[in-house]
């Protein structure tokens, strides 16, 4: 089948079909005029590809074991993950190694953003949220009280969360001012 048709059945678009093949994931095979030309195991191979893509994998790490993919059980990617053997036809102790350093990095990458989140909040005044010091070393960093080590008190009281967070700031309305007019 088409690129096109390919595609569509494996619930991806012509390019990111060209793009997984430049990446290795699956080749093409060509007719005599050069158009690419894929079968029911290329498409097999790229809805493991998508389900993967989809489960929170990079293409990277699914490149990683792409010599995994042609292993993959017709009903699904789950076995290639579940550290089974893949009923004798592959080692999928390296597939899983894979996804769970992704899943650490997922850990880290979600603590990383929820402590910007605190931090945002608190600057925007939002009750009930509080700065946590992100090195663990303290508790959290309260409005008005004394900070732990990654904090620095303000005038007035203000909690500035961290060393890289910039310029404490209050959003609020800004007083009305006259705009010049502007004349043709």
């Amino acid at each position: 089948m088409r690129i096109g048709d390919a595609a569509a059945a494996a619930g991806m678009t012509p390019r990111a079909l060209r793009y997984y093949e430049q990446q290795g994931l699956v080749t093409a095979r060509r007719t005599p005029s050069g158009q690419r030309v894929y079968d029911e195991e290329d498409i097999r191979r790229l809805k493991a590809v998508r389900e993967l893509r989809d489960a929170g994998l990079t293409v990277g790490d699914v490149r990683a074991f792409a010599h995994l993919l042609r292993t993959v059980p017709a009903d699904g990617v789950p076995d290639l993950l579940a550290g089974e053997s893949c009923a004798g036809r592959c080692s999928a102790a390296e597939a899983e190694t894979v996804a769970r350093r992704r899943l650490a990095d997922l850990d880290a990458r979600i603590a990383q953003l929820s402590s910007l989140r605190a931090r945002l909040a608190a600057r925007l005044g939002e009750p009930g949220t509080e700065v946590m010091d992100p090195t663990g070393r303290g508790g959290p960093t309260g409005q008005g009280g004394p900070t732990g080590p990654t904090g620095s008190a303000t005038p007035g009281g203000s909690v500035r969360a961290g060393a890289d967070s910039g310029p404490l700031f209050r959003l609020a309305a800004a007083p009305a001012s006259e705009a010049p007019v502007l004349r043709a």
